[in-house]
């Protein structure tokens, strides 16, 4: 059980280290690719290695909702998001998701399938003044960020929350990689109409950066992540799961920093320290009541033995 929980976190640590390159590379496929093209071509690319593998079990994981839910939860969120990229910094946005373990817990409250006290609410409402300071307030002169495409980003997580509240529920009792493949299929070919609707025919030549970038969204950031936080959700609960998500903004910070020279001053500082605060407040666990071992206990009957010499003896000695 120790050893299972141990992989479960590191799937879950290894899908936030990953997700948290997607930015950057969004940010380079996104200058030779619009952001549904881009949309399209990662899921296709991804879902044909995740078909194969869960070959076997794609027929289970095909219903109704398991589509939707691909067209929404990945489709819509990732074209929201691309859009939201393409028009605001790297930090910005990298800053932002780290909103949604957040916005997760709080959907959870709402639905009433959580329980919160007033140290949790105090990080709700930090981490959401977070994204407030840093997409309004940290929003400076010399940064590319703008306030339509942190909105964008925001949009995006309101429907990546709600994916994530709902897809225990549709992996129970099927295999994740196959609900997986099954979710990007729905989600490729549900944003290929807008794409086409939007910008017409996809790009012939897209040039040498954008095309690595959008390989390696398809691989890295889709394929690998995808997959390992699908299998780590089946077993763990969407809040847990959810906090694992603050490893993104922190790549993805680090690399807009590093890679694309995105100005961070106070407000993105002081915004993202408190959408960590946030968090981690809103993350902890109530202590549950001491133990009372007269009511919990059990009281075992007199059990019979074929010696009654010792106990004969003890008694005596009590005596």
């Amino acid at each position: 059980m120790r050893t299972n929980h141990r992989s479960t976190l590191l799937a879950l640590t290894a899908s936030g280290l990953l997700w948290g390159t997607t930015v950057p590379l969004s940010k380079v496929a996104l200058t030779g690719m619009s952001p549904a093209w881009l949309t399209v071509a990662r899921f296709a690319l991804a879902v044909l290695p995740l078909a194969w593998v869960g070959r076997r079990h794609l027929r289970r994981a095909v219903s109704p909702g398991i589509l939707v839910s691909g067209v929404t939860g990945y489709g819509a969120v990732i074209v929201l998001q691309n859009a939201g990229i393409q028009r605001t910094s790297v930090s910005h946005a990298a800053l932002l998701i780290g909103a949604m373990p957040v916005l997760v817990a709080l959907l959870m409250v709402a639905l009433g399938r959580s329980r919160v006290g007033a140290v949790a609410w105090l990080g709700f409402a930090l981490g959401l003044g977070g994204v407030v300071l840093v997409a309004v307030i940290g929003a400076d002169a010399g940064s590319t960020a703008t306030l339509a495409g942190d909105a964008l980003v925001v949009l995006s997580l309101l429907f990546s929350a709600a994916f994530m509240v709902t897809q225990p529920r549709l992996l129970s009792g099927r295999d994740p990689v196959a609900v997986t493949a099954v979710q990007l299929a729905a989600a490729a070919v549900g944003t290929l109409p807008l794409a086409l609707a939007l910008d017409g025919a996809p790009p012939t030549a897209p040039g040498v950066a954008p095309t690595a970038a959008m390989i390696g969204l398809a691989i890295g950031g889709t394929l690998v992540p995808f997959t390992l936080f699908a299998w780590a959700q089946a077993r763990i609960s969407p809040e847990i799961a959810g906090a694992f998500l603050n490893l993104e903004p922190l790549v993805g910070v680090a690399l807009g920093v590093a890679a694309f020279g995105d100005p961070v001053g106070p407000p993105q500082l002081a915004g993202g320290a408190a959408i960590l605060l946030g968090i981690a407040l809103s993350t902890l666990r109530r202590r549950k009541p001491p133990v009372d071992l007269a009511v919990v206990v059990p009281i075992r009957p007199a059990q019979t033995t074929r010696n009654p010499a010792p106990q004969l003896q003890d008694r005596q000695l009590a005596a």
